[in-house]
């Protein structure tokens, strides 16, 4: 079979039975006098249903196992799609990223349509993102349900990787966090991150000053321990044991110099290879850990290091998943820890089983 096939789950299990007989393909039709049994169409489920139903603690779990499994090559993940919408006279600018994977055993795969970075909507009083999930039956193909989530299932398995990031790469007694952008993936982290350490003080910057109070106040009120706005990226980062960034730029938005010896820096704003938070000397000196190796050496942190020469893949000390499945050991003390978060389709695929399972029962 071709390379691509030969690596997917259904590759392995035919090769393990041997190749299927063209005899039995051409015999595996419907005879010309039984009736067609049609799927039915898919369900619709809105948005503030989607909201209502489905929280960063019923994801979590579903996240960590998934993590596992890929580590254990049990998730059949392709490489993310991407679609750049350039700004002209009647678009743009904005970003489509398509993801989707299977996990063996579920009863449901997934594929995603996340489109992001539609900044203009915001001159309309709408959202930059929206999407969709679409959640298909594992043993016949169809299509079971359409979600029209609008980022919000996105953003609760981002979530929960950060959230999975604290809890095996944290040590307890790290209670200062600084967030470095204050958008919705950083309203995101924060949520899920309360779902597994309790942080105590928190540090937030921002371009726009106005935002990153409004991220403070809102996360103060909601998960209950104070945030202070901070002037500059170096004054948060200076602050913190844990260091989450969520940006959409080009450039590092951290030095070395700047951080605790013992510091956890949970990067994920690099999802293309047109963005970059990181410095390759940070990347150097941590205890790099991505969430899937092959697809950050595409689009995450680690792509910058390895153009420059400053780390090979060899470098990465593990992927998430090896030690949430207990292969590696996550903080073994004060250590400089780097998390590369690029979003992995087994995430998309956890979640829409988890969505799928809530709603689709109703």
């Amino acid at each position: 079979p071709p390379p691509m096939f030969a690596r997917s789950l259904a590759g392995r299990t035919l090769r393990a039975a041997g190749r299927v007989p063209r005899s039995v393909i051409r015999t595996a039709t419907v005879a010309s006098d039984t009736p067609v049994v049609r799927p039915p169409p898919p369900r619709l489920f809105a948005f503030e249903d989607i909201v209502a139903s489905v929280t960063p603690e019923k994801v979590i779990p579903a996240v960590e196992e998934a993590f596992a499994k890929l580590s254990r090559g049990e998730v059949e993940v392709p490489m993310p799609m991407h679609i750049g919408i350039e700004e002209t006279a009647t678009a743009g600018p904005g970003d489509c990223h398509i993801k989707g994977g299977y996990i063996l055993g579920d009863s449901t795969w997934t594929v995603k349509l996340a489109n992001v970075s539609f900044y203009k909507n915001l001159q309309k009083n709408m959202p930059p993102g929206s999407g969709v999930f679409v959640v298909c039956d594992a043993v016949n193909g169809a299509p079971l349900g359409i979600f029209m989530e609008n980022r919000h299932l996105t953003d609760c398995r981002t979530g929960a990787a950060g959230a999975i990031s604290v809890k095996y790469f944290v040590a307890p007694h790290h209670k200062k966090v600084a967030f470095i952008g204050t958008g919705a993936i950083a309203t995101s982290m924060a949520r899920a991150v309360a779902c597994v350490h309790g942080f105590e003080q928190g540090f937030a910057y921002a371009l726009d000053p106005a935002q990153a109070k409004d991220f403070g106040d809102a996360m103060h009120a909601e998960l209950g321990y104070p945030f202070q706005v901070c002037e500059t990226v170096e004054e948060a980062v200076r602050s913190a044991d844990v260091i989450f960034t969520q940006t959409p730029g080009s450039s590092p938005v951290l030095e070395l110099d700047w951080l605790k010896p013992h510091a956890t820096i949970i990067a994920s704003g690099s999802d293309q290879p047109t963005k970059s938070e990181i410095p390759d000397d940070v990347m150097k000196a941590s205890k790099m850990v991505c969430d899937l190796v092959r697809q950050c050496a595409k689009v995450g942190e680690l792509r910058t290091a390895l153009e420059s020469g400053a780390m090979t893949e060899d470098d990465v000390y593990a992927e998430i998943g090896e030690v949430v499945a207990g292969d590696k050991p996550g903080r073994e003390g004060d250590e400089l820890i780097l998390i590369d978060l690029t979003g992995t389709g087994a995430q998309d695929a956890a979640v829409g089983t988890v969505a799928w399972n809530i709603m689709g029962a109703k």
